[in-house]
């Protein structure tokens, strides 16, 4: 294996990485007119007669947000923050995956190292995720790809974002299709890819529009919205880092921590990605940057959120060098750490393949994406004014913590299908205590282990 630095994969393919606003590029704005109100402090009839408007009135949290003017908010006498939202700057002008066709080559045998690492098939004899609902937070599910359209509720899907798109379609990128086919793509259509858990029902909840960019409160109401229809695992590969502890992110904190216990409590498992900036979460202490986009530069502890959030299963990334490509054998096995992984020994609930690669063989002749994930694709296209004129359907290759977190999201899928009765709890602990202990490396990269679906449905 050649090694590169880390830093250095991130400033020449960052289109690669499958994290959707999860790593050292983010780019923070805060809103000028959309604020989140603790409810608590405050009534609705207050708010009605304000000039404010309502864009998500989420009561289980006891949390407003609205639209309108600073003073309209000072006036209610509560506490209160801009909304904030990230973008994921990708250094590279061409921001799309890896692609092939299957045409003539079924996925899982060639190229889905990952599913074969975990037994799926395996675990696909005792249950496919029958019986259960997934909630994908994200970009948008192509609910009409061939390995999903079995498996997207479109009634049930919502878009969160202030645009006109809708949901069930891809309409904030191609992230979010590949999410879902790590999740549920078909096992019995002769084609395409695998799925862990093919037999669960997706909920496309879209939170990024066409630009990238994703609101913290649509998020909240995502998975508000989750719990409401009953989800039993929620996919987040997204986030942000690093977020600043203190001003707005002391409100940011305490509503997320409001929102992931309501959910929690009531069946609804949290999964996140840990984050692709090779960082250390456990020992991060205090960062200096510009926190807010303003111009000047501060020095704050830090947070990732929301995978460090109270209730959230936090999922590294792991993957091989040289799958198919690198000699008689691995110079990497598929349980190494990935390079760019986030980790930290209370950081990280659970390990699962996320996808790697070797930065020196990268635009060579050797097929080096066959470290990362391989699965579906929904490429949007849009007219010169804005106009969705459909998408391009295809199979193709990501890596990143975004690609782990949804290995986890399908096999906690697995376990509420064979244990219907088990809370969220249970199936957070029965992943953990199943895992794999991986002992040729650091556990400060596991958490409790290396995620074993297979193991997990045979309790």
């Amino acid at each position: 294996m050649v090694n590169g630095t880390r830093r250095t994969f991130l400033k020449v393919s960052g289109s690669l990485l499958g994290g959707i606003a999860v790593g050292s590029s983010v780019v923070a704005a805060t809103s000028t007119s959309r604020f989140l109100v603790d409810a608590k402090m405050t009534s609705r009839s207050k708010v009605k007669a304000t000039d404010l408007d309502v864009v998500h009135d989420l009561r289980e949290i006891d949390l407003l947000v609205v639209d309108g003017t600073k003073s309209d908010v000072k006036s209610l006498n509560a506490k209160y923050a801009r909304d904030t939202t990230y973008s994921l700057n990708q250094p590279l002008s061409d921001q799309t995956p890896i692609s092939a066709s299957t045409t003539d080559e079924p996925g899982y045998d060639e190229y889905q190292w990952d599913k074969q690492v975990q037994n799926i098939p395996e675990a696909h004899e005792i249950t496919r995720g029958d019986g259960t609902r997934v909630s994908v937070i994200d970009t948008g599910v192509a609910a009409g790809h061939p390995d999903l359209e079995h498996a997207v509720n479109e009634d049930l899907s919502r878009n969160f974002t202030d645009d006109d798109y809708g949901a069930g379609g891809p309409y904030g990128g191609y992230h979010g299709t590949h999410v879902a086919g790590i999740i549920a793509a078909n096992d019995q259509n002769e084609e395409g890819v695998v799925g862990t858990a093919p037999a669960t029902e997706i909920v496309d909840c879209r939170v990024f529009s066409p630009e990238s960019l994703a609101s913290f409160a649509d998020i909240l109401a995502a998975i508000v919205y989750s719990v409401r229809i009953d989800v039993d695992v929620a996919n987040m590969s997204l986030g942000a880092y690093p977020v600043s502890r203190k001003a707005q992110g002391q409100l940011y904190g305490k509503m997320l921590n409001r929102t992931t216990t309501y959910a929690n409590s009531n069946g609804t498992l949290l999964v996140a990605a840990a984050g692709n900036d090779s960082a250390d979460l456990q020992h991060d202490g205090r960062i200096c940057m510009d926190f807010d986009g303003d111009g000047t530069e501060e020095c704050n502890p830090v947070i990732s959120l929301p995978n460090e959030a109270a209730n959230v299963v936090s999922v590294s990334a792991t993957g091989p060098n040289g799958y198919q490509w690198g000699g008689e054998g691995l110079d990497e096995g598929f349980s190494s750490p990935a390079f760019y992984t986030n980790y930290g020994t209370n950081a990280i609930d659970v390990a699962a393949p996320g996808g790697d690669a070797d930065l020196d063989a990268i635009d060579t002749d050797v097929p080096w994406q066959r470290d990362q994930i391989y699965n579906t694709l929904a490429v949007p296209e849009y007219a010169d004014d804005g106009t969705y004129e459909g998408a391009t359907y295809d199979y193709g290759w990501l890596l990143g913590t975004s690609m782990a977190c949804p290995q986890v999201v399908g096999a906690a899928a697995l376990v509420k299908s064979r244990n219907p009765d088990f809370n969220a709890n249970q199936v957070r602990q029965t992943l953990k205590n199943t895992a794999e202990t991986v002992e040729e490396y650091d556990k400060t990269y596991y958490g409790s282990g290396f995620l074993n679906p297979a193991a997990a449905v045979d309790q």
